[in-house]
Formats: C-alpha cells, sequence, structure tokens
C-alpha cells in the first residue's frame, strides 16, 4: 500500500475518516471476482430459514440478526446476507430456474444491486479497544456513482467516537444481540458523495459515519468490501457479534 498511497492521502484519511485511490484492480480482476462470486450464489442453496437480510437499521438487525444463531456464528464461514426485498413473492428471478436463467444470462445487465445502507459506524459492530483499530475496504468491482449508489461520508465525523454498540447478549437471551446506545439523526447536508471507478478502494476509517443510497439506476453496482485490524496492542472487543475461533483469530467480514 505504501508505493499505492502518498502523503497526501493519508493525511486526507486522518483528517476526514476516508480516502478513494483509483487503481487498486484492474479491470479483469474485477471481472474476475464478480464472475467467482455468481459462480458460488449459483452453486448455493440457502435454505429459508436462513436468509437473513443484513440492514444497519438498528430495529430490523435486532429482530432479523438479533434471533438467527446463522447470523451470530458467521465468523468463521462462507454465509450470506442478502439485500432487503430479495425475497418476496415477485422473485421470480430468484427462485424459478426458467426466469433466474434469463435474468443471470450475460446477455442482461442486472440493475439495482446496491442496496440501502443507512448511517452508521463501522465501529460500531467491530469494535476494538482502543477504537480506531478497524479499517473498512470498498472495492468497487464497477463504477460506483451518484446515480447507482456510491457511499456518502460525514468527513471529520470520526473523531467524536461511536455513537453505539451492538453486543451479544448472555447465553440463552432474547435476541441474541442487541444495541447500547442509539444512531443520532444526522444533518443530511453534512453528506459527501464517494464516487469511484471501477478497480477503486475506498478507505474507510472504522469511525467515521457513511451510508449508501437504494440503487434504483439501470446500472448495478457490485463491490467487495472488507475489514482489516492492526493487532498490535488491540484488543478485540468480547462482546462483538463476532468472535475469534482458533482458524480466524480477527473474524473478517468480506460482502461482494
Amino acid at each position: 500500500m505504501e508505493d499505492f498511497m502518498t502523503n497526501r492521502d493519508a493525511q486526507k484519511y486522518m483528517e476526514e475518516g476516508y480516502v478513494v485511490l483509483e487503481g487498486l484492480l484492474t479491470s479483469q480482476e474485477c471481472d474476475e471476482l464478480r464472475q467467482r462470486m455468481s459462480a458460488i450464489v449459483d452453486e448455493t442453496d440457502v435454505p429459508e430459514h436462513c436468509r437473513i437480510t443484513f440492514s444497519t437499521d438498528q430495529e430490523e438487525q435486532v429482530k432479523a440478526q438479533g434471533s438467527a444463531d446463522y447470523f451470530i456464528t458467521s465468523g468463521d464461514k462462507i454465509r450470506f446476507f442478502f439485500e432487503k426485498g430479495v425475497f418476496d413473492d415477485k422473485a421470480l428471478h430468484a427462485y424459478e430456474p426458467l426466469y433466474k436463467r434469463v435474468t443471470h444470462s450475460p446477455k442482461v445487465q442486472q440493475p439495482g444491486i446496491g442496496g440501502e445502507v443507512t448511517p452508521h459506524q463501522d465501529a460500531s459492530f467491530l469494535n476494538t479497544e482502543p477504537l480506531g483499530r478497524v479499517m473498512g475496504m470498498w472495492i468497487a468491482l464497477e463504477d460506483a456513482t451518484v446515480d447507482n449508489s456510491c457511499l456518502w461520508f460525514i468527513p471529520g465525523s470520526h473523531k467524536s467516537g461511536i455513537s453505539r454498540r451492538m453486543v451479544r447478549n448472555p447465553p440463552g437471551t432474547f435476541p441474541l444481540t442487541d444495541f447500547i446506545g442509539r444512531e443520532p439523526e444526522y444533518d443530511d447536508g453534512k453528506f459527501v458523495a464517494a464516487p469511484v471507478k471501477k478497480g477503486g478502494v475506498i478507505l474507510i476509517h472504522g469511525e467515521v459515519v457513511h451510508r449508501s443510497a437504494q440503487n434504483n439506476s439501470h446500472d448495478s453496482r457490485h463491490v467487495y468490501t472488507f475489514h482489516i485490524m492492526e493487532s498490535q496492542d488491540t484488543r478485540w472487543s468480547p462482546d462483538n457479534w463476532l468472535q475469534p475461533t482458533e482458524e480466524l483469530p480477527f473474524p473478517l467480514l468480506y460482502t461482494i
């Protein structure tokens, strides 16, 4: 990353809590990642009781993820979490083989990929002591624009700590997870768009407030995102919903 990231980039990250870096992956690498994930999804039959919708909205989280063992035991496994509205009565493209084959044909672009993510801080879910040791990497596998739901940030919001934490409840308690604190209402005018071209990456400070809107355009917006943690002198919170295993001392989250 040293040759890829300039001092000015590093300064922007420290001051604003995020930075857009172009050219991390080639166009071919992006296409290969998308094709491989499409193959994995096509080969996987997710049972109905495991069809969990991922949301950063507090009430939806507690209702959907907080009661699901599938969700809380996902730290060392490949598990799927779906955008809101994927599983409904109109989802012929997801269930009926003939419609699914046409929908997934290379001749057809899938619009609407890129669900709404409400304003949040990643450290609310991936908490460390001290704070600020987790960074998200949001890699655009296609151009992410204002029209097809790029990320939006409140620059500098990483300097005020976190407003809430998602924590595990004691064993045998329902729901399995809950929140300490609440996400405040944010001034819409403070959010700044962060478009990024295919192959670029956005580095996201764990405490910066960010969001994305529902993609209602005719262009899909596939991304690959994961989190990394500075391990030296860092303690992974034992209250986090994801916990380390012998194979994965730091439980990474990958989405695409």
